[in-house]
């Protein structure tokens, strides 16, 4: 998420402070809503961020939830299964 916001600052200045901001929005939809995410695999579910290709990757459990990646859409596929 970091690379991505320095990335996105280097196009233009405060773009990656809206992604950033974006990404925020997005876990707290997640907070609000746990369920409401699309189902991705093995228990988990995905959350689109807003104005981004990125969604937000994350496990609802019965007593919290766990971030397991801020991923792009379309780069480096799976790169995320081993936090799993």
């Amino acid at each position: 998420m970091i690379a991505a916001a320095w990335f996105y600052e280097q196009q233009a200045e405060g773009l990656g402070g809206e992604f950033i901001g974006e990404v925020r929005h997005t876990v707290g939809r997640i907070i609000a809503h746990p369920e409401s995410g699309a189902r991705f695999s093995r228990g988990l579910r995905r959350m689109l961020v807003d104005r981004f290709s990125y969604a937000v990757l994350y496990r609802a459990e019965a007593e919290q939830i766990l971030l397991v990646a801020v991923m792009h859409l379309h780069r480096r596929p799976g790169y995320w299964r081993h936090r799993l």
